[in-house]
């Protein structure tokens, strides 16, 4: 196998002889002895020669069988179901053992490991597939791949008890109207072990999924009151926070959802006291007291342990209970104590009712509305009138309460006042929305069963589906089906029939689930229970709405019209419409559609001594919605159509006793359906105050330039104000003569300097400095001609006073003046100087006492300037200074 070949320097080399391979797997290791000798034939000692053939991965791996065929049963996790093996023929571990399989079969519920163990992840079903073919091959740890096999498994059909063609999910799209849940349904008996009697099948679909459950999130409580035309004359005792309810503000909101009026009370410190101006402390002998609870019991709690919704108590001293509504051990009772002046002291009258309820635990949201008409008490739970049961309530009479003088009392919600110990104490753990009473009168029960009513509900089969000997029952929600008989085959086809409907058009998408029990009932009385099973319906997400507000959104009024009140949205329009991909279709009616809420904010806020926002209150009470009007704003809430917010919101009322401080009042308005869900766009309103124009002699160079301006001006400043989400206030300067000037028409803050002169808006720089100089040699002129003056000063035309908020044209007026003529003693006759039509019209009048201590030349904003204009035209003060005007030019 292998020779020594003696190398020119006496090295011998071992190598193969020719035509021989070396092969690991027939021979991996060589062992031989070999000597050295000598030319002279001395021989040297043996040595060993050891050689190890080196594997390659010259071999696949090949499975111990051309294929693999097993059988399982259907509806079976199996930990092994086959066990494929392979081996390679390489010589060494490296390349000679299977260290992976792999199933190449994609999309298939089975596994294999490393062993080549094959097991199913999910139970197999007949009906959606008899065969299972895997293709699976094995890897050497030189990951060399063997050819695949091809593994059969196959499904037995297993009659077992119990409904097929049920499915794991059914999807619901909004507005879609009925589905059928099942209508694959097949229920098998396979070999029951009796005479069936009879088969009972319920169908229970769970709406506790959100909120209050029933999607309750569509509308705030209160939307749902008025909905459902319960009393207005109701007393909400856990209002919103955002309503202005001081006293309700330091409750815990469930989820922070504030709108929802949910609150959350931890059993340790949330409670409030009840201000004697919300609700008379006294109840009257007819009432109606409602609200909606989501409790469970307390762990190790002690079960006299009271926890109380509503308490009316003695405030100090004693403890005396005098109504009240409390949770005790899985049971809400009412506590109701008349007072001595009601009856004889010695007579026993009912004073405690008791119900046992398995809704007061459950940890589900209810609604709960005890009516009174002492000594006769109700109680609906969801709706449904409670009926009375042995001892159940249990009624307990007792004494009426003695007479106390000097004792009031403290309503509390979340616990009760004990007087005695200046605390509260016996506080509530759990939920509680919607907290109301109303007085001298009961809710009807049509109102409180809508209140609980779900809209969406299981759909009913056809009735002459309904074959004689089988029975078909539901409860008052339509969430619960029962479906009993002896006709197998007639039960199948009402379960197929069973549906499912969501008559709201934006339902909260979400799971929905789905609970069927099924009983049998042998001939003997044997019950045999039918494993039962989940399922659910998942509601997608709805086309969101789009609310779009529009209408004419800059508005011009003058003064007058100000001071007697301007319309803000004098032509506002709401639409709604759906959202389809990228299309807009404004198709949907708003006598149809409803608003919950609109909010009107003002920028900046108004000044209450002479701003107000009116609504109409006949609209208001006519629709029963609720204003809140502020400083900021006004708050509009209530479910109603959009056209009557439309009408609301059109006859909203400005009204601006002073609108000469004010260039425009920007009002934005926004609008939400579905308790905030959805929201419109902000719609910005401008209202424009008309300044009036001087109505005199005006200044006839270029005119039309200081229209421009002024044009300019306005549309400018409408513009920031429609952009800007909270533009500043826009006041304009008023002089101490009533004059509207613009910030940049005002030249100099020094009143004594302008007694004579008023500024003009848009000189130059160069025409400023003129300005100074003549001013400061008029100033000269009139202090030298002073007496002259004074025996000059005529008195002014009253009509021209009479204009108390006169403005006037500037950009291009000049003033002319001639010292020279006051000092002659002489005054223009015609008309034309500052002293006549043309210096009237803007109001310039110098009265004795005319200069003033702070130098201010700008009136105070809580003086009315039209009250001191009328004050001096009556007292005839009014006097103006003459000046000859050939000389001096402005």
């Amino acid at each position: 196998m292998f020779q020594i070949v003696l190398k020119d320097d006496g090295e011998g080399e071992v190598q193969l002889k020719p035509h021989r391979t070396l092969n690991c797997e027939k021979r991996k290791n060589y062992k031989f002895d070999i000597a050295a000798v000598s030319c002279s034939g001395e021989v040297s000692e043996n040595v060993t020669v050891h050689i190890t053939v080196i594997d390659i991965n010259e071999y696949a791996p090949v499975f111990l069988q051309p294929s693999y065929v097993y059988q399982v049963d259907e509806g079976r996790l199996y930990s092994e179901i086959v066990r494929v093996e392979a081996t390679d023929r390489d010589c060494t571990p490296k390349f000679g053992d299977i260290c992976k399989y792999e199933i190449l079969t994609t999309e298939q519920p089975f596994t294999i490991d490393s062993e080549g163990v094959i097991r199913n992840t999910e139970p197999l079903d007949f009906e959606k597939s008899h065969n299972h073919i895997l293709s699976v091959v094995a890897y050497d740890c030189g990951m060399k791949q063997s050819v695949p096999v091809m593994v059969t498994i196959k499904v037995n059909r297993v009659c077992r008890l119990g409904w097929k063609g049920i499915p794991e999910r059914i999807d619901y799209a909004p507005s879609s109207g009925r589905v059928d849940l099942f209508p694959s349904a097949e229920l098998q008996l396979c070999d029951v072990p009796c005479q069936v009697r009879q088969v009972d099948a319920r169908v229970a679909l769970t709406t506790a999924h959100i909120g209050k459950g029933c999607d309750r999130d569509t509308y705030s409580v209160a939307s749902q009151r008025k909905l459902c035309g319960a009393s207005q004359d109701s007393i909400d005792l856990l209002p919103s926070p955002a309503s202005g309810a001081d006293w309700a503000k330091g409750l815990q909101t469930d989820e922070g959802r504030e709108g929802d009026q949910m609150y959350e009370f931890d059993g340790v410190t949330s409670a409030v006291a009840v201000p004697s101006s919300v609700l008379d402390h006294n109840l009257a002998s007819t009432f109606t007291m409602s609200t909606w609870m989501k409790h469970k019991p307390q762990p190790g709690a002690d079960k006299h342990l009271k926890e109380h919704i509503i308490c009316s108590a003695d405030d100090h001293k004693m403890n005396r209970h005098h109504y009240a509504l409390f949770v005790r051990n899985c049971r809400l009772i009412l506590l109701l104590r008349r007072d001595y002046s009601d009856g004889d002291q010695n007579n026993f009258r009912p004073a405690e009712w008791r119900w046992k309820l398995p809704q007061v635990c459950d940890d589900v949201w209810h609604h709960y509305a005890v009516e009174v008409k002492f000594p006769d008490v109700q109680l609906y739970v969801d709706g449904q009138l409670f009926k009375t049961e042995r001892k159940n309530p249990e009624i307990i009479d007792d004494w009426p309460l003695h007479p106390t003088k000097g004792i009031n009392t403290t309503v509390t919600v979340g616990a009760c006042w004990q007087g005695s110990e200046n605390k509260m104490k016996h506080y509530f753990r759990g939920y509680l929305a919607g907290l109301s009473v109303l007085l001298h009168r009961t809710e009807r029960a049509e109102v409180l069963t809508c209140l609980h009513k779900c809209k969406e509900s299981l759909e009913v089969p056809a009735m002459e589906l309904l074959e004689p000997g089988m029975e078909l029952l539901t409860n008052s929600d339509l969430t619960e089906l029962s479906i009993k008989g002896d006709n197998k085959t007639n039960l199948e086809v009402l379960m197929r029939r069973v549906g499912y409907t969501n008559s709201r058009e934006f339902p909260t998408p979400g799971r929905r689930n789905l609970h069927i029990s099924t009983t049998i009932t042998c001939d003997h009385g044997k019950v045999l229970k039918v494993p039962s099973l989940e399922s659910y319906v998942m509601v997608l997400q709805p086309q969101e709405p789009t609310i779009s507000i529009n209408g004419t959104s800059n508005l011009a009024r003058d003064y007058e019209d100000f001071r007697q009140g301007v319309r803000v949205f004098t032509d506002v329009h709401v639409t709604v419409g759906s959202v389809t991909g990228n299309k807009h279709n404004h198709d949907i009616s708003s006598a149809e559609k409803k608003l919950d809420s609109c909010s009107v904010s003002v920028y900046p806020s108004l000044n209450p001594d002479h701003e107000t926002l009116s609504l109409p209150e006949n609209m208001l009470s006519q629709f029963g919605v609720v204003a809140k009007v502020n400083k900021d704003g006004v708050v509009v809430s209530g479910a109603d159509l959009i056209y009557n917010y439309e009408q609301i919101l059109r006859q909203i009322q400005y009204t601006n006793r002073k609108p000469a401080y004010y260039l425009n009042r920007v009002f934005k308005l926004i609008c939400s359906e579905l308790n905030g869900r959805f929201l419109s766009n902000e719609y910005v309103q401008t209202l424009t105050v008309i300044h009036p124009r001087m109505t005199g002699s005006k200044s006839t160079e270029q005119p039309h330039l200081a229209d421009k301006h002024n044009h300019e001006h306005l549309e400018a400043h409408e513009k920031k104000a429609t952009h800007d989400h909270a533009p500043q206030p826009a006041h304009a300067h008023v002089d101490r003569h009533h004059v509207e000037m613009h910030p940049a028409q005002v030249l100099s803050e020094d009143h004594s300097l302008m007694d004579g002169v008023q500024a003009v808006t848009g000189a130059s720089h160069a025409v400023t400095i003129i300005i100074v100089v003549c001013v400061g040699f008029l100033l000269f002129m009139i202090i030298l001609g002073v007496i002259r003056i004074r025996a000059a000063h005529h008195r002014a035309n009253q009509e021209e006073i009479a204009d108390t908020e006169m403005a006037w044209d500037d950009s291009a007026l000049t003033i002319t003046v001639n010292p020279m003529e006051q000092l002659n003693g002489s005054s223009p006759s015609n008309g034309q100087g500052p002293a006549s039509a043309g210096g009237r019209g803007r109001g310039e009048h110098c009265d004795d006492d005319d200069s003033s201590d702070d130098g201010s030349s700008y009136r105070d904003d809580d003086l009315d300037s039209t009250d001191e204009e009328e004050e001096e035209v009556e007292s005839g003060k009014h006097k103006d200074l003459e000046w000859d005007n050939s000389t001096l030019s402005i």
